[in-house]
């Protein structure tokens, strides 16, 4: 099983996390930012984008871009209030009354869950990249208000995105986890969480490892993007005084611009008192263009959102209330939720409770932090850790008269398991309907039906005598099973509320595939464009490399590498615009095996340049010339050395100025007088550097053996240009493959004395070479003390 990690699915903001070393950690994403915009969108080219890139996109292409999307998941498109429809995409219902998202680039529509999915899957990738390994489980945050829909719309967009959904924690109870963590001394906190979309308040007891919720309520539909909306109809309802053009209805763009800068002058006032709002060209009419240039201060801000205000107060109330507490009773309070840094919000919290609120969380990664401790908890990488969670409202059934009869009242302590007894409501009944409801009402109609079966073969009685019991058991996950057996035949029938979410198991398994299908092509799409571009900038690297070599060695140097880079760039172009991926991948490999010869050519060039250079002759002047190093055919040969294992020129070894190795008998021939043996101490060497006699001494006189045929130039010529070459030398004119930085070899003397025409070969194994070393004794000069 690959790694688990913790997932807060926020309505504005998601966050990832992971336990690491016994420690949370939060995982950045590819922008490098530690929180992703909970935002979906398709570009121009039908291509998938999440996160800070969808959000860019939002004012030019408002159709295609979705946010907001945690509020309509598990709900009924007749549920949602006349705010929650006002975005600037399309929301629609299907046949079955559930809520249906239209995206026309693409021509197709998407549920809720699926845009949930696709931010899900972005998140399992960035951590995916950050761990190196795959992520298979997940433990997602829900507000603590959400219903059993809810939460299992949750659990299916997991599902879709590819996760093993091992729990379904509430936001508020992650936060506390996080919080209390390392906190020692019993305390009672309460959690107020303020996000984007939702609203929790939670009261928990914790210490020594155990964390249980007492109580818990809140709003599924309040939080940040209201306080927005009223910013937003304030813009609106100025300029609509002003210009007489409502920005709401006439236009999508404009609508979703008034957004983001009520989202900023929200953010503003949180520590400025007053902010300016400019939205130049918001719209246009016969007259021209429109702007908005207005100002906002904190005090008209509280004006608008005076009622929201309100609406957070009644649920901090009914928290403290259910808990059998007070206010003074309350330890700390954990500000947890990007709105929370709002003031006014602060100065409630503070007021009712008469406490300071604590900040030292961070109120955007609280909850995923708390979610990963969770995954911790049941991957045992953390331990000793006990937490208890309740169930946010209460769970009944239907009983005569349309009542709604209480089962498990709200904030039970899950997981939990209860029953009761029912019977029939007329005589001779056979079959018993059982409906699950959810909520706080009274009457049945008032509440959230969760699900309903039917229990049969039930034995002909009066009414009232039939016993049949009727068990509720919710798991962890907050996720219930109802089961109703009849005591009489034994015979019992029962569901898990999974029917309470609005798609059913073959919607799920076909969004499942249509994910995975999806997300192929999106990675092919990407490698695709990927490839193009990469196409593109090495045709741009290759014109920028000709220019600069142009620059340095000249036209005449870059003419041979011209003319093949650009018939190959010119192929590349042709094929990016004919969409030929195979010439365009053998076009991409040419011009990059190119490159590396022209960068090689460069290398060398910059090398001889160097040679030349008052370093290089330095270099030269105590490391010796490389000349000595290289065989006939200009490889250095490594077995030119003396007996010690070291070269003839070893600068340290064999200084200038002295004889070769005098172990071995034989003279290095250098530009000073050579004291080997068999030289001349009173005298310049006989021989050049380069080991053949040219036909004079270094003083300018003749040489002696010149006259005995040993000279390599003509008798008749003492200019060194007028040089008797044969082939076979690695003479660079005859000789057109030698290297063109290599100096040109003299021809070796004929050796008539010994009755070879040419010189013998060299002796590899002993280092010898004729013309710098003395032959064998039966080769001395008769006529003369010395050898050559």
């Amino acid at each position: 099983m690959g790694k688990v990690v913790g997932i807060d699915l926020g309505t504005t903001n998601s966050v990832v996390a992971v336990m690491e070393g016994g420690k949370p950690i939060v995982i950045a994403n590819s922008e490098g930012m530690r929180t992703t915009p909970s935002v979906v969108g398709f570009n121009k080219d039908g291509e998938l984008v999440v996160g800070q890139l969808a959000r860019r996109q939002s004012v030019l292409n408002p159709e295609n871009t979705f946010y907001g999307v945690k509020r309509f998941m598990g709900r009924q498109y007749a549920e949602l209030q006349p705010e929650s429809k006002r975005v600037p995409y399309t929301i629609k219902r299907d046949e079955l009354g559930n809520i249906k998202i239209r995206c026309p680039k693409l021509k197709k529509e998407f549920a809720p869950e699926e845009v949930s999915a696709m931010i899900l899957r972005k998140l399992a990738e960035e951590a995916e990249r950050y761990l190196g390994e795959e992520i298979t489980g997940a433990v997602i945050t829900v507000p603590a208000y959400f219903n059993d829909s809810q939460r299992q719309a949750t659990r299916d967009a997991g599902r879709i995105a590819g996760l093993d959904v091992l729990r379904i924690i509430n936001e508020p109870t992650a936060a506390a986890l996080a919080y209390g963590l390392d906190q020692r001394r019993p305390q009672t906190i309460m959690v107020f969480d303020l996000g984007g979309g939702t609203f929790d308040v939670s009261v928990l007891d914790i210490g020594e490892g155990v964390f249980e919720v007492r109580s818990t309520s809140g709003d599924t539909q309040l939080g940040g993007n209201d306080f927005d909306r009223r910013i937003v109809d304030w813009l609106a309802e100025e300029f609509l005084k002003q210009e007489d053009i409502d920005l709401r209805k006439s236009d999508r763009q404009a609508l979703q611009r008034l957004t983001e800068a009520a989202e900023k002058a929200k953010i503003e006032l949180s520590k400025l008192s007053v902010t300016e709002i400019n939205l130049p060209f918001i719209t246009a009419d016969e007259n021209g263009p429109k702007h908005i240039e207005m100002k906002l201060n904190r005090a008209k801000f509280e004006e608008l959102c005076g009622d929201l205000v309100s609406r957070l107060r009644r649920p901090l109330k009914r928290a403290i209330s259910d808990a059998g507490l007070g206010p003074m009773d309350i330890d700390e309070v954990v500000l947890v939720g990007g709105s929370t840094r709002i003031p006014m919000v602060q100065e409630l919290v503070r007021s009712y409770i008469d406490l300071e609120p604590n900040q030292n969380v961070n109120p955007d990664e609280v909850v995923a932090i708390g979610a990963a401790i969770q995954s911790g908890i049941m991957t045992n990488e953390v331990k000793d850790i006990l937490l208890l969670d309740v169930t946010p409202l209460s769970l009944g059934l239907e009983a005569i008269g349309g009542l709604m009869n209480k089962l498990l009242p709200r904030n039970t302590t899950i997981p939990v398991r209860r029953s009761d007894v029912y019977s029939t409501g007329e005589n001779n009944q056979t079959v018993v309907e059982i409906h699950v409801l959810q909520g706080e009402r009274e009457m049945a109609n008032g509440n959230k039906s969760l699900g309903r079966f039917k229990l049969t073969g039930i034995p002909p009685a009066p009414r009232g005598v039939p016993q049949i019991q009727v068990s509720f058991d919710i798991d962890a996950n907050g996720i219930l099973q109802v089961t109703a057996r009849d005591k009489t035949t034994g015979r019992e029938q029962g569901i898990t509320v999974s029917g309470a979410s609005t798609l059913s198991d073959s919607e799920i398994n076909r969004m499942i595939s249509e994910a995975e299908k999806f997300a192929e092509e999106d990675r092919a799409r990407r490698e695709r464009v990927e490839k193009r571009n990469r196409a593109k900038a090495l045709t741009d690297q290759a014109q920028r490399k000709l220019k600069e070599v142009t620059l340095d060695f000249g036209s005449q140097f870059a003419s041979y590498y011209r003319r093949r880079i650009d018939v190959l760039c010119e192929e590349i172009l042709k094929s990016l615009e004919q969409d030929d991926e195979r010439t365009l991948d053998r076009s991409e490999a040419d011009l990059q095996d190119t490159l590396y010869e022209l960068n090689r050519e460069v290398r060398l060039q910059y090398d001889n340049d160097e040679d030349d250079t008052f370093l290089g002759a330095v270099r030269k002047t105590f490391l010796g010339d490389d000349d000595d190093y290289v065989t006939d055919d200009y490889s250095y040969d490594p077995r030119q050395t003396d007996y010690y294992g070291a070269s003839s020129r070893d600068p340290y070894r064999n200084p200038p100025g002295r004889s070769g190795n005098l172990s071995t008998g034989y003279n290095d021939y250098d530009n000073g007088y050579g004291a080997g043996a068999g030289g001349y101490r009173d005298e310049p060497n006989r021989f050049n550097n380069s080991g053949w006699d040219d036909g004079y001494d270094q003083r300018g006189r003749q040489s002696r053996r010149s006259d005995r045929g040993y000279n390599d130039y003509d008798d008749s010529s003492r200019d060194l240009g007028d040089r008797n070459r044969r082939p076979g030398y690695n003479d660079p004119y005859s000789n057109p493959d030698a290297p063109s930085f290599s100096p040109p070899r003299r021809e070796p003397p004929r050796n008539s004395r010994l009755g070879r025409d040419d010189y013998p070969p060299q002796d590899r194994y002993s280092g010898r070479n004729p013309s710098r070393n003395p032959p064998p004794e039966n080769d001395w000069d008769d006529d003369d003390d010395e050898w050559f």
